[in-house]
């Protein structure tokens, strides 16, 4: 851990609202002018997209039916958690970038004179010299195994998480309307991961400095018939402190219109203020960490 190279990780599994956290540190590094390196945890999967389905059919007919996205033997733990150190100890590192789509492609393309295709990565590059901070979002940001440690490399963790219903539901949506997948792939999809995501990403919760954990308040029971997905306004944000020693409680509260604390670590409060919330109780926490930079 450092405090000249500060580490921030927001992790969570797709669709978790780690976009949310993503755009209220974008407003906090805007308003305090802080120069942010910004990693994409897509870019330290270790397979393409072609080569991932090649390893998912050779896996199924070697007899196993849980090779997924969220485990270590398709990441590269180790090189982001070389990251997380190397940059903590210099400021420095590499990065690249998976490429999502058409449009990113044409991007980077144009960018490093390639010609990569969709599901593929750029070429590892050192970051950007003069940053004041590395900042994380993906999937394995406080990911730990008996190999590799990456979460203690990170200053400020943050975990995004809904109920897993309601992570379903986000996923069953999304991926039948956005990507045409039909229900009966989507669910096996969900059973492919779950080993995965039972080891490698839900311990990652127990691991952070602050949680936000969407909760519905409409029946999700059986999320593989549910037509709607629940809106903000249908669930509340379940924030977690690990530790709220310096977290001004009575002041938040006071701030955000129904809120209310549920245990001495704990606030709930409406859905529709999960990215206020987020901006207030992050932007203290950055501009010390910022502070704390030149001591």
């Amino acid at each position: 851990m450092s405090k000249k190279h500060p580490v921030i990780a927001v992790t969570g599994s797709s669709g978790a609202g780690t976009t949310t956290v993503k755009r209220a540190f974008e407003h906090i590094f805007l308003r305090e002018k802080i120069n942010a390196a910004v990693i994409e945890g897509d870019s330290f999967h270790s397979l393409s997209r072609v080569e991932f389905k090649d390893a998912v059919k050779k896996a199924e007919a070697e007899g196993n039916k849980h090779f997924s996205h969220f485990g270590p033997q398709s990441n590269h733990f180790d090189k982001l958690a070389e990251l997380f150190k190397t940059y903590g100890e210099t400021g420095g590192g590499k990065r690249r970038y998976y490429i999502h789509s058409d449009e990113e492609a044409d991007q980077h393309n144009k960018r490093l004179n390639t010609s990569l295709n969709p599901g593929e990565f750029t070429p590892w590059q050192d970051l950007p010299a003069g940053s004041d901070v590395l900042f994380y979002e993906g999937l394995h940001g406080l990911v730990k195994t008996d190999t590799v440690d990456v979460s203690k490399h990170v200053d400020l963790g943050i975990g995004v998480v809904p109920i897993v219903n309601l992570e379903w539901i986000q996923k069953i949506h999304r991926d039948g309307a956005e990507r045409g997948y039909s229900a009966e792939v989507i669910v096996d999809t969900i059973l492919r991961r779950m080993p995965d995501y039972v080891n490698y990403v839900t311990p990652q919760f127990s691991r952070t400095d602050i949680n936000f954990q969407r909760v519905s308040t409409v029946d999700t029971s059986n999320p593989f018939i549910t037509r709607d997905i629940p809106t903000p306004d249908e669930s509340f944000i379940v924030i977690r402190f690990r530790d709220p020693k310096g977290v001004d409680l009575p002041y938040l509260l006071n701030m955000i219109p129904n809120s209310f604390m549920s245990r001495r670590n704990t606030i709930v409060v409406p859905g529709g203020k999960m990215g206020f919330a987020m901006e207030l109780i992050l932007a203290p926490i950055i501009q010390d960490m910022i502070a704390n930079k030149s001591k």
